[in-house]
């Protein structure tokens, strides 16, 4: 099996920081980084009592006959610290359409297979370790789900098949996300979370559990995404 791209993704907790991306070419496949972003903030807001018997309570593309085109920066708002379990939500995707006109959509990774041999590939992803800040602290728990998944293309190969569900893990086991199998894939492919801007507002999750101790400062992850020449099952 050859490896043929990786896409590096860092996702940040911090205040003010915009998405941006670099791309790194490599033989056959590219390197590529996009970022994402959320806030904690402290909170003024009353708290209730808990219970005392259980207090727990777009950057551009890369070139390359099979290549990582993009990935979406995520962006999960800021937010007050909570002693609450919460879910934040990643910010549906802005971009321009070919009218020049700006528009808000899901999320997504493409995937380009320009080799003319329709000999499939597989597209998977890791998050390579848990949010932390610069001073090393850990958001102890903070998981990301990646729902609503599903494979959008114009291209008259048969479609690959796309993961409707991806939970990342923080300790780097590598999840699926895209593959396609001998015969298919041929084109260009997105896997969107979300089919239009209200179901993308809801489709990138960010859990936090309320006992995590959270600190008023920005936290970082990174994903990665691997592309190779190694047709799905």
């Amino acid at each position: 099996m050859k490896k043929i791209g990786y896409l590096f993704l860092t996702t940040s907790i911090l205040a003010g920081v915009a998405l941006s991306g670099t791309t790194a070419l490599a033989a056959d496949g590219a390197n590529y980084d996009s970022n994402g972003i959320i806030t904690f903030t402290p909170n003024t807001d009353p708290t209730n009592p808990v219970d005392p018997t259980d207090p727990a309570g777009p950057n551009p593309g890369t070139a390359g006959p099979l290549s990582i085109d993009y990935a979406s920066s995520l962006d999960f708002g800021s937010q007050k610290i909570t002693s609450k379990n919460e879910v934040y939500k990643a910010k549906a995707q802005k971009y321009v359409d070919k009218d020049a006109v700006e528009k808000t959509g899901p999320n997504f990774v493409q995937v380009t297979d320009n080799r003319g041999t329709e000999a499939g590939w597989t597209l998977q992803m890791k998050q390579n370790n848990q949010f932390k800040t610069a001073d090393n602290e850990e958001l102890t728990g903070a998981e990301i789900v990646f729902k609503n998944g599903h494979v959008v293309t114009a291209s008259d190969s048969a479609a690959p098949t796309g993961q409707a569900t991806i939970i990342a893990d923080p300790s780097g086991a590598l999840q699926d996300v895209m593959s396609a199998t001998a015969g298919q894939g041929a084109g260009t492919y997105l896997l969107d979370w979300g089919t239009d801007a209200t179901t993308a507002a809801e489709s990138i999750e960010l859990s936090v559990p309320g006992a995590t101790t959270k600190y008023a400062k920005k936290y970082t992850t990174t994903f990665t995404w691997v592309l190779t020449d190694a047709p799905g099952n």
